[in-house]
């Protein structure tokens, strides 16, 4: 009798530890996916395959649209033949790592399709690239000068995913190594004067489907487009443009 009361509190100890010893493994798992999720939280940008950093949607962001009809006005900035049969609208961010990777590309399809393609710039500064606004901003400011495209250029050359590179300090330095009017530069930056030029271009990519950068649209001669997301490999922007062009 004493031996099966002493299996049966065996037995019992046993099932409570087993208990014990489960519930103390959930706990951890469900602490560590809570660390996770909040990680996941906090980190402000995802990376597609293609290689672009994507804008975290919130309650305000309007739902994205596919690329539709895009209107090509007076204050865009075009590099190329201004009457081209392809026009590449690329919406960038000049602290997004994936757009400084990708301006080598579409430099080497403007000098290998020379008027061909024509390249227009937009801004879509993201809000967690705490430089990005700013340096739009300064290279609006650089374009009232007549030097949009020389500062674009040196901006990406040098910026950093950090923001380094993109500082104020950094972006009038660039300003004076472009020749520019410093004074003027300097007012145009202190004063946010194309701040709401920079913020009207984000707006009109969200309204177009992009929701991260680069994104960029291809218009043919006939007005149709196509999205392409992300910093593809030149081989594969060649490929696009070869297809409209046949």
């Amino acid at each position: 009798m004493s031996e099966q009361n002493s299996n049966k509190k065996n037995f019992i100890f046993g099932l409570v530890a087993g208990i014990a010893i489960i519930s103390t493994i959930g706990f951890i798992v469900l602490l560590a996916t809570g660390f996770s999720g909040g990680k996941t939280e906090k980190n402000k940008e995802a990376t597609a395959d293609a290689g672009q950093v994507v804008q975290k949607p919130n309650n305000n962001t309007p739902p994205a649209k596919q690329a539709g009809k895009i209107t090509i006005n007076s204050n865009d900035h075009i590099r190329g033949e201004k009457n081209a049969p392809i026009t590449l609208v690329e919406f960038s961010d000049f602290q997004c790592p994936y757009c400084k990777k990708f301006h080598p590309t579409m430099q080497k399809v403007m000098e290998n399709y020379k008027g061909q393609v024509r390249w227009i710039y937009r801004h879509f500064p993201l809000s967690f690239h705490q430089n990005a606004q700013k340096s739009a901003e300064a290279s609006e400011c650089a374009a009232e000068q007549g030097k949009f495209w020389e500062f674009v250029d040196i901006a990406f050359e040098n910026s950093q995913p950090d923001g380094n590179g993109l500082n104020s300090g950094d972006l009038k330095k660039y300003a004076k190594e472009l020749g520019l009017n410093t004074d003027k530069f300097n007012t145009c930056l202190s004063t946010n004067k194309f701040a709401a030029k920079v913020k009207a271009d984000a707006a009109s990519g969200q309204a177009l489907g992009i929701t991260g950068t680069p994104g960029t649209i291809l218009i043919d001669e006939n007005g149709n487009t196509q999205l392409i997301t992300g910093a593809l490999p030149y081989r594969q922007i060649k490929a696009k443009i070869d297809s409209v062009l046949k």
